[in-house]
C-alpha cells in the first residue's frame, strides 16, 4: 500500500517538479489554524498534486470535502504531539479521523517506552493504531521524535513499527526538539530496509533540504514550505 522502496541520488536530482511534489504531505498543524487557512492548504495541495495534506484531527472533515475531487489524501495526526496518550485513546482517535475521512495517520509513539527499551509496550502502542486502520486502506505512519531518542531507541522504534505493522516510519512532530537530519533518515532506512516507507518531516524548506532527505532514504517528505520547495 506504501511506496517503500527508496530512489538512488541520480533518480532524486532528476525529479521534476510534479514528482517531487507527489512525495510531499503539505503540512499545517499549528493548534490556532483557522478553517480558512485549511481551506487555503487544501487549494494549495490541489494545485502542486502534493501526497496529501497534513492537519489536525478537527480538521478531517473539512478537508476531506474540499479534496473529495482531487489525488490528494487527507493525512492527521494521532497522539499528538507528544505521545503520552494510552494506546485505548490514540486508537479511539484514530477511529474517529478514518470516520471523518482520514485516509493517512501519522502517529507519535510511546518515546519513555523506546527510552526505556520497552519494547512490548511500544508494540501494543503502535498495534492499536495500525488495528484501528485495518480494512478501511489507511497509512499508519509511526513519528519516532528522533532528537529525543537514543540511537539504540530509534532502532528499537523502528523495529517495532515493522512489527506492529505500520507502513511507515517518520522523523519528527515539528514540535519537539529537533527535526529531520540526513543522518536519522539514513538509520532509519538501514533499520527498515525496503520493508517500510520512511518520511523525513521538520525543518525541511528548500529544494535542497528535500532531495537530501530523499537521497537518504526517505520515500515521503513533510513540509509546511511547500511553495519554496517547490520553486
Amino acid at each position: 500500500m506504501s511506496d517503500t522502496a527508496p530512489l538512488d541520488p541520480t533518480e532524486v536530482e532528476a525529479l521534476e517538479r510534479h514528482q517531487l511534489a507527489a512525495r510531499i504531505d503539505h503540512t499545517l498543524l499549528s493548534p490556532t489554524t483557522t478553517a480558512t487557512e485549511i481551506d487555503q492548504l487544501c487549494a494549495q495541495a490541489a494545485q502542486f498534486s502534493t501526497a496529501s495534506v497534513c492537519i489536525q484531527p478537527i480538521w478531517v472533515a473539512r478537508a476531506a470535502d474540499r479534496l473529495a475531487n482531487t489525488d490528494v489524501k487527507v493525512c492527521t495526526v494521532i497522539g499528538f504531539p507528544t505521545g503520552a496518550q494510552t494506546p485505548l485513546t490514540k486508537a479511539t482517535e484514530a477511529t474517529e479521523a478514518i470516520r471523518n475521512g482520514a485516509q493517512e495517520l501519522d502517529m507519535v509513539i510511546d518515546q519513555a517506552a523506546a527510552l526505556s527499551a520497552d519494547t512490548t509496550r511500544l508494540i501494543h502502542d503502535i498495534s492499536a493504531v495500525v488495528t484501528a486502520a485495518e480494512g478501511h486502506d489507511v497509512l499508519v505512519k509511526v513519528i519516532l521524535e528522533t532528537a529525543s531518542l537514543t540511537e539504540q531507541a530509534k532502532v528499537l522504534a523502528c523495529e517495532a513499527a515493522a512489527e506492529a505493522g505500520a507502513d511507515y516510519v517518520k522523523t519528527s512532530t515539528g514540535f519537539g526538539p529537533g527535526g529531520a537530519t540526513v543522518e536519522d533518515v539514513a538509520l532509519l532506512r538501514d533499520t527498515v530496509g525496503d520493508t517500510l516507507g520512511v518520511k523525513a518531516s521538520g525543518g525541511i524548506r528548500t529544494r535542497e533540504d528535500a532531495l537530501n532527505m530523499l537521497k537518504a532514504g526517505a520515500t515521503r517528505l513533510g513540509a509546511s514550505s511547500t511553495y519554496a520547495i517547490l520553486s
